[in-house]
């Protein structure tokens, strides 16, 4: 059960490369949202607002179950699939990659196109640091206030997320835990006499 996923810690800026006369400037953004892509999608035209082209592609969530690739007015799949490809190639997800290029006078041919799109992404997301994050489910423990000592022990003994707690006559609890961890941490609670666990799977088997 694939439980982690990859992207970057912090923007990538004012990577060039040249061929030929044409001058491509990679970019790679950290985002979470489309709406983040659009902000950084207008912070990089105002910056080149003479370029020619600004070609990218994107990836989100964590299952990596969303992207996009745009060629921006190259031809069909010579700029954004080569991007979108490193992307891939690097395994990272919530992640963009914007290569602005100024005309130099020469064209590169299709071939040439895919070969220096595909150039300036790697080169790009080669200096980016990636980061690995774990996927976890999350679930909530209601109980007394005389057992939170055996919930806080089980914390601690399976490294859990402590996400919220409310202490006050009962305490309410919310964890979170690797994916692949999860029944088995899930069924460790529910033994223990006295604990109320609270997660869509229970609600689903009745």
């Amino acid at each position: 059960m694939k439980d982690v996923y990859y992207t970057i810690a912090s923007p990538v800026s004012d990577v060039i490369y040249k061929e030929k006369g044409s001058k491509f400037i990679g970019y790679a953004f950290p985002v979470r949202s489309e709406d983040e892509i659009e902000l950084a999608m207008e912070e990089v035209k105002q910056k080149h607002h003479k370029a020619r082209h600004f070609c990218y592609a994107w990836q989100l969530e964590k299952d990596y179950s969303r992207f996009r690739a745009n060629d921006d007015g190259e031809p069909s799949n010579s700029a954004g699939m080569p991007i979108y490809g490193q992307l891939q190639a690097f395994n990272l997800t919530n992640c963009l990659v914007v290569v602005v290029r100024y005309f130099g006078g020469t064209k590169l041919g299709v071939g040439g196109l895919i070969s220096t799109y595909k150039t300036t992404a790697q080169q790009t997301l080669q200096q980016a640091k990636i980061t690995k994050h774990t996927i976890d489910e999350e679930f909530k423990v209601h109980c007394n206030y005389d057992m939170m000592n055996v919930v806080m022990r089980y914390i601690e003994e399976d490294n859990l997320h402590l996400i919220h707690q409310n202490l006050e006559m009962d305490c309410d609890f919310t964890l979170g835990v690797r994916k692949k961890e999860f029944k088995r941490v899930l069924a460790k609670f529910q033994k223990v006499y006295g604990l109320q666990i609270d997660h869509p799977s229970l609600k689903k088997e009745g």
